[in-house]
């Protein structure tokens, strides 16, 4: 049988599997993300150790999703907002030190999108927009059914278009970027400010709290939609894509933000370019990084691969 192995490092959880040649999921495992560069490579180290211990000689290939601005032509980390650790970090020479097979690497939020393209919600689709709403803001952008990556493979981060020029200061360096509004630390700092919590909250108890009337809970769930709705707009004007894929922790939580990002959007867009967009969730959760890994890795091997 033949295997490709998918890692897809997020703000919170390193999520792993093994995927055959259909695109089947043979095996899904996570760990917490390590805070450093160095305790990462010892841990994917470690996993890829077992799985070739438990599968020997079937992982053909493997596929890694880092967040961030990865340099296609360098395979290093410019700059990632979530994980500064890895900036200019040689991914290369430290994937090399252990993976003895053929591997790829791309941003994380391309092989999410890559994986709802080829398996989830957007099958049948030749251009998609995946936003992944957590601890951050991903973007994956499928055009004519290849990933766009620009020029030198920054492409597709609409998280880090401005949406509230008087917004906060971003970690990438901008202010009132689409994730420094959306995202669910955002949204959990706004709710305290509203209803005087002690703590912050998860988006679930936010989504919860909100589907019970709870003022401050509305109120702070209508403006991470009001921010959503205006980056929605930007990237239907901008692309006129068939479809924009929801997906993340946040979208995980609750169907709530979405009336009030379409309405916002709605208002913001070119009429026929908004009619002509689907705007749904996602279906692959978050198995979809992993599963785009694997699938890149895959692909990258057959002959004339983009």
């Amino acid at each position: 049988m033949k295997l490709y192995a998918g890692f897809d490092l997020g703000g919170t959880q390193l999520k792993y599997g093994l995927v055959n040649g259909e695109g089947g999921v043979f095996l899904d495992g996570s760990v917490e993300s390590p805070k450093s560069a160095d305790d990462l490579f010892k841990i994917l180290g470690s996993i890829f150790s077992q799985l070739k211990k438990h599968y020997p000689g079937q992982i053909k290939a493997a596929g890694f999703g880092f967040p961030g601005i990865l340099d296609a032509r360098e395979r290093k980390i410019v700059q990632s907002p979530n994980y500064p650790s890895l900036d200019g970090h040689d991914l290369v020479a430290g994937l090399s030190s252990f993976i003895d097979i053929p591997f790829f690497l791309n941003n994380d939020a391309n092989l999410a999108a890559y994986a709802e393209f080829l398996l989830g919600a957007g099958r049948g689709v030749k251009s998609l927009v995946l936003l992944t709403i957590g601890t951050g803001i991903g973007t994956g952008i499928i055009l004519d059914g290849k990933i766009w990556q620009g020029a030198c493979g920054f492409a597709g981060e609409l998280g880090h278009v401005s949406v509230n020029p008087e917004g906060d200061l971003c970690r990438c360096g901008s202010r009132g970027c689409l994730e420094t509004e959306v995202s669910a630390p955002k949204m959990a700092r706004h709710y305290r400010s509203l209803g005087n919590q002690e703590r912050d909250l998860a988006s679930e108890e936010i989504f919860l709290r909100a589907q019970k009337s709870d003022r401050a809970a509305l109120r702070t769930v209508a403006r991470a939609g009001y921010f959503l709705g205006i980056g929605l707009s930007v990237a239907i004007n901008f692309l006129n894509p068939e479809k924009i894929l929801l997906g993340g922790g946040v979208m995980d939580s609750g169907d709530l933000l979405i009336p009030p990002a379409l309405e916002e959007a709605q208002k913001r867009s070119y009429r026929a370019a908004f009619d002509c967009c689907r705007i749904e969730k996602t279906k692959l959760g978050n198995k979809a990084g992993f599963i785009g890994a694997a699938l890149w890795a895959r692909d990258k091997q057959k002959p004339n691969s983009a």
